[in-house]
């Protein structure tokens, strides 16, 4: 492992800890002193994604994560639930079997896990997601969230 201060190569593992995402490692160089942290997670090939154009692209974990901390931004969502939601994300599209995916599929049980996650959270994600236009159409959204919340 490369320091990513000094970029020696002489690093020791001082501490493993195991989490939903998978494992962290705290790292020493013995370069520079400094500390930092690695994470291992098993690669496991995710079906390409077919976008609305046609056009297909691996996908993007870092890039759904970014989506939603936008979406998350000031709110009581940690990273940590982040990172889970996207492991349950690709979890299922994974357990679809196909080697192709529409990317309608990804956002739709993405918005699904984020209402369960925080309702604040999902309408700004819904408000880009479902392409809601106007003050109407995210007022509709909003009053089905209260609908299903008080019915529930």
């Amino acid at each position: 492992m490369r320091c990513p201060y000094c970029d020696s190569t002489r690093t020791r593992v001082i501490d493993t800890t195991q989490s939903a995402s998978g494992v962290r490692r705290r790292r020493e160089c013995k370069g520079c002193q400094k500390r930092f942290s690695t994470m291992e997670r098993a690669i496991l090939t995710t079906p390409l994604l077919v976008k609305k154009d046609g056009r297909r692209e691996e996908f993007n974990r870092d890039k759904l994560i970014s989506g939603l901390r936008t979406a998350c931004a000031r709110r009581p969502v940690s990273a940590d639930d982040l990172e889970r939601l996207v492991d349950r994300v690709e979890s299922q599209i994974r357990q679809m079997g196909k080697s192709e995916v529409p990317s309608r599929v990804v956002g739709d049980l993405t918005i699904e896990e984020l209402e369960a996650l925080d309702p604040v959270s999902y309408v700004r994600y819904a408000i880009v997601y479902l392409g809601l236009e106007d003050l109407e159409a995210v007022r509709a959204e909003i009053d089905r969230l209260l609908d299903e919340g008080s019915a529930g």
